[in-house]
């Protein structure tokens, strides 16, 4: 399961990402791909602009509602922040209000954990925020539902996706029906050159 999530996953992403010693051409396919997926914005204008291109899933199976009230205890979503991190904070006003209208646990983790997931599933880092849903038993079970702030009705159809996928639905049609993520990330903070500030 873990493996056909993970295979999933990465072709969401970018084929070819986790080539390892890429010819020069490879690595400029690469370059080409993570520009055209990942969207890093500083400003909220940037963010809202990102936004509008992107479709709000419309179309909701007839248990999406009990299946999300009715299973809240099972699940957690968990996203990575960062400082100043516009789709950041973007990203968890909607989970709020994923959590008040179906009754799901949601948390921050930090930056390295993210890091350290993104790792297990072979996948390169692309910044924050990146949220998963996990079962509440079970932190090595998790499926991403969001790569960068998303409308709040898709992160919801992501959300019950996830679900299926760690209830035993087929790992291939829940990626096929997630709605695509929309890598807005925050942009990275610069390193400081004082040691304090480290």
């Amino acid at each position: 399961m873990r493996l056909r999530v993970r295979l999933g996953y990465a072709l969401l992403i970018a084929a070819g990402f986790c080539a390892a010693n890429p010819t020069p051409a490879q690595q400029a396919n690469r370059d080409v791909a993570r520009r055209a997926a990942i969207h890093p914005i500083s400003t909220a204008a940037d963010m809202r602009l990102w936004l509008s291109r992107v479709p709000v899933t419309r179309a909701f199976p007839p248990d999406f509602e009990t299946m999300l009230r009715g299973q809240a205890s099972l699940y957690v979503i968990e996203m990575s922040t960062a400082p100043g991190c516009l789709p950041c904070a973007d990203l968890w006003s909607k989970l709020l209000a994923l959590r008040a209208r179906y009754g799901w646990q949601v948390r921050t983790i930090g930056a390295e954990e993210a890091m350290l997931r993104s790792g297990r599933l072979g996948l390169p880092w692309v910044g924050s925020p990146v949220a998963w849903v996990r079962a509440a038993t079970d932190p090595n079970r998790m499926v991403p539902i969001a790569i960068g702030t998303d409308h709040g009705p898709n992160i919801a159809r992501n959300a019950w996706l996830a679900a299926r996928m760690l209830t035993g639905a087929r790992t291939a049609v829940g990626v096929r029906a997630m709605s695509k993520f929309t890598g807005i990330v925050g942009v990275r903070a610069p390193a400081s050159s004082n040691p304090k500030g480290r």
